[in-house]
């Protein structure tokens, strides 16, 4: 199961091109991503299949709702060298830590902390990253191979679209609005689908070591 999130929506465009706007164009091309993943033997999902803006939570909310998904944020920048594209994965802030002296001051014992059954909505990826960032370089590998000029590593962001997400998730951001015309970008679909559906079927089997 692959979740892919079209980023933006109604009244947010996103990235805006002199012939097009990244909510347009993202909705076009995961067509074309959608089609080329099934015909891979995948199954697709998309948070929105129109001009509407899911909120984030929302849009995690869908992607949680399939257990053993893969989720995919889908963006176009507005800069960049054309036909590129780059994967991320979502970087926490490193967690705050009591100053030592802080630490010191207090002499009463220290009262034991009730387990917690439910993750924090806005922390839900922390227990992911590793895996995400496993995924994200895989695609990258693909990338750099199916579109000349992508960097050959992913690269740590902090992707508020990935945040609340209980799945590997990665951002893939595809270049640029503002050089190609929206049907050169959608034609990037099925190279994109193919790279896509590698690198999940290679981390699917390092995940399971080795068997399919």
């Amino acid at each position: 199961m692959v979740v892919i999130d079209p980023a933006h929506g109604g009244t947010d465009t996103g990235a805006r091109g002199e012939n097009a706007t990244e909510k347009d164009v993202v909705l076009q091309l995961v067509r074309s991503l959608r089609a080329a993943l099934e015909r891979q033997g995948y199954r697709v999902v998309m948070t929105r299949n129109d001009d509407s803006n899911p909120s984030y939570d929302d849009r995690a909310a869908a992607g949680n709702a399939h257990p053993d998904a893969i989720f995919i944020s889908l963006h176009v920048s507005s800069t960049g060298t054309a036909g590129t594209v780059r994967a991320y994965y979502m970087q926490f802030a490193a967690p705050f830590a009591a100053a030592p002296a802080a630490a010191a001051a207090s002499s009463a014992p220290a009262r034991p902390v009730p387990p917690v059954a439910l993750a924090v909505w806005g922390e839900a990826q922390r227990p992911y990253v590793a895996a995400s960032h496993r995924l994200a370089d895989l695609m990258q590998g693909e990338f750099a191979q199916a579109f000349s000029g992508s960097p050959p590593y992913s690269a740590g962001v902090p992707v508020r679209a990935l945040r609340s997400v209980t799945a590997p998730a990665v951002a893939i951001e595809i270049s640029s609005v503002s050089s190609e015309t929206p049907d050169q970008l959608a034609a990037s679909g099925e190279p994109l689908g193919g790279a896509i559906a590698r690198a999940i079927a290679a981390y699917r089997q390092a995940s399971t070591g080795g068997t399919r």
